[in-house]
């Protein structure tokens, strides 16, 4: 395997666990980035552009990262909050009324960035261009009766994050989500990450495809515990409701998917940006950007729902707009916040570290939060620190 970048001495371990995920784990085409104390020390690359192609991956590929963009979309709304125009204390429905309908009048701005709201399912599942069109969606949420009591359990919003964060984004500012991440972050950052992928960009992004891992890849294969696997596998549940939002799943290789802008599920970006964003999350960067204040980046890592998650059925911890490091989603430390991403992908930070990290992949296996690739480099990173 062709190995493509640069790894600051002492971090050699992250480029052998990259490259054994080729080897060993089935990586088709893969990009691992690190920032320590806003300055990058690894940057590397390898494979196809493609995970069903022969092109190689390039320094500048770009790729869907799925829920990945839940962990950069949530910066949105934190620095509307950081600016004085959001209060996470105060009730959705003082910045969009519709949503207070079928009980959900209560539910505060930070219920819904951590998964509070209780409204993770829809009654009938959106079409991939109802779900694209800026209107059904968040009509949908609004109108929906809450499946618990907003605000006295979490579960995760699989689909619906994207419509709850699009909406109360636009009721404040007037502009959409992806269009304040552009040019109010992405932009002046100098990070390559999009929710609404311009025609401009098109040319920069592989293909992403479902993979198994290898025979020869030597990971465990448990059977998931048996409520978790009737979860997934029952119609009725929850689990299914919440992950059927939109139904069919859309193709995310599709240029009117990529086009459309849905903050839960289809960023797309290069591990580099992911690692730079998540770095001036905590920091300063090597040009003196950064996004957060200090106190605003508290707010991102404060444990917000901790516990049983009612839609992945298994013990899981959120902040304001962030997963926090378990045993659900194991990031660098219990200081660690940000979000992986269904298949593959994960971008974090780790405010005591000094790391911003981003790994995306075009090689989208079964996993949920945990993927063993990023697994791997994550362990190969502590052992470097």
């Amino acid at each position: 395997m062709d190995i493509q970048g640069v790894v600051a001495e002492g971090f050699e371990p992250v480029r052998d666990a990259f490259v054994r995920n080729f080897e060993v784990l089935g990586d088709r085409g893969a990009a691992v980035s690190v920032y320590r104390d806003g300055r990058k020390v690894v940057d590397l690359w390898g494979g196809t552009r493609d995970a069903d192609g022969t092109e190689p991956w390039t320094e500048d590929t770009a790729q869907v990262v799925r829920s990945a963009t839940k962990g950069v979309a949530a910066a949105v709304p934190l620095l509307l909050h950081q600016r004085g125009l959001l209060d996470p204390d105060a009730p959705v429905a003082s910045y969009w009324p519709e949503f207070k309908a079928g009980g959900k009048e209560r539910v505060l701005v930070r219920d819904l960035l951590a998964h509070r709201a209780g409204v993770p399912a829809l009654d009938r599942g959106l079409t991939a261009a109802e779900a694209a069109d800026g209107v059904s969606g968040p009509a949908a949420v609004a109108a929906q009766h809450p499946s618990w009591e907003p605000g006295t359990a979490h579960g995760y919003h699989a689909q619906t994050y994207s419509w709850l964060l699009s909406e109360l984004v636009l009721r404040v500012t007037g502009r959409t989500l992806g269009s304040v991440l552009a040019e109010d972050i992405a932009e002046p950052l100098g990070v390559d990450f999009w929710i609404g992928l311009p025609d401009t960009e098109a040319h920069r992004v592989g293909r992403v495809a479902p993979v198994d891992p290898p025979e020869t890849a030597g990971v465990l294969r448990t059977r998931p515990r048996r409520n978790v696997s009737e979860a997934y596998a029952d119609p009725a549940s929850l689990t299914r409701r919440a992950f059927a939002a939109i139904d069919p799943l859309p193709d995310e290789n599709a240029p009117a998917y990529r086009a459309a802008e849905l903050p839960a599920s289809n960023g797309i970006g290069t591990a580099r940006g992911l690692a730079r964003f998540y770095a001036a999350t905590i920091g300063v960067v090597e040009d003196g950007a950064r996004i957060f204040t200090p106190a605003t980046t508290q707010l991102a890592a404060r444990e917000h729902s901790a516990g049983p998650d009612r839609v992945l059925v298994v013990n899981t911890r959120f902040g304001a707009g962030y997963m926090l490091h378990g045993p659900a989603s194991p990031l660098l430390s219990p200081a660690s916040f940000g979000h992986p991403g269904r298949g593959g992908s994960l971008a974090f930070a780790d405010p005591e570290a000094g790391i911003g990290f981003g790994y995306v992949t075009n090689a989208l296996a079964k996993s949920v939060t945990a993927d063993p690739r990023a697994q791997a480099l994550v362990r190969a990173l502590k052992s470097a620190l």
